[in-house]
């Protein structure tokens, strides 16, 4: 299995978690270099990277949520159904406007990012709610969460799980991580 991490609008980060899950062997990191609003490209590295991955696991965090949302409303099935799971870390919702340096509504929208999609999605997916993100308000994550047939993970108070919010390494990610891999090790090829 290949973890495929789905960054959000950051550019590197050396203190977030998913730099640290990038240096397992299993793990394809997608660059964090693009333009912040440019999700066509952002949907392009992931379907890149799921075609080209052994039975992918994709691990998103806040944006990168949402360009998996957009990647899998407009890819192919036969690209989909090569996903094991999706591990959706602290989605945004996008209900109001976000504080700076996060771009306005208006340009998310002009560029593709709203609306999120809300349909079910085709493989296995667990949202990791926050109690305490500034991002994503827990009944509406939870809302959404629905919508797209996945079950939630309560995380506690870690705030949007970014750089900012001090988790470094994240001990829990890794647990979480770990039990997936082991949940999947021995079905299908």
């Amino acid at each position: 299995m290949t973890l495929i991490l789905v960054p959000g609008l950051r550019g590197p980060a050396p203190d977030h978690w998913q730099e640290h899950l990038a240096s397992r062997p299993d793990a394809v990191h997608l660059r964090t270099d693009r333009e912040p609003l440019d999700l066509d490209t952002r949907v392009q590295d992931l379907d890149d990277a799921v075609a080209a991955a052994d039975r992918p696991i994709l691990i998103a965090h806040s944006a990168g949520v949402l360009t998996l949302l957009h990647w899998a409303a407009g890819a192919l099935l036969s690209t989909t159904d090569r996903v094991v799971e999706a591990l959706l870390v602290t989605p945004p919702t996008l209900g109001e406007e976000l504080p700076p340096p996060y771009p306005r509504l208006a340009e998310l929208s002009a560029h593709g990012w709203l609306p999120i999609p809300i349909g079910a999605l085709p493989f296995a997916g667990t949202v990791c709610l926050s109690d305490d993100d500034p991002l994503g308000p827990v009944e509406e994550v939870r809302t959404l969460a629905a919508g797209w047939g996945a079950v939630v993970v309560e995380l506690g108070a870690v705030g949007h799980a970014n750089p900012a919010s001090g988790l470094g390494p994240w001990p829990a990610m890794d647990t979480l991580v770990t039990a997936t891999l082991e949940e999947y090790a021995g079905a299908g090829s």
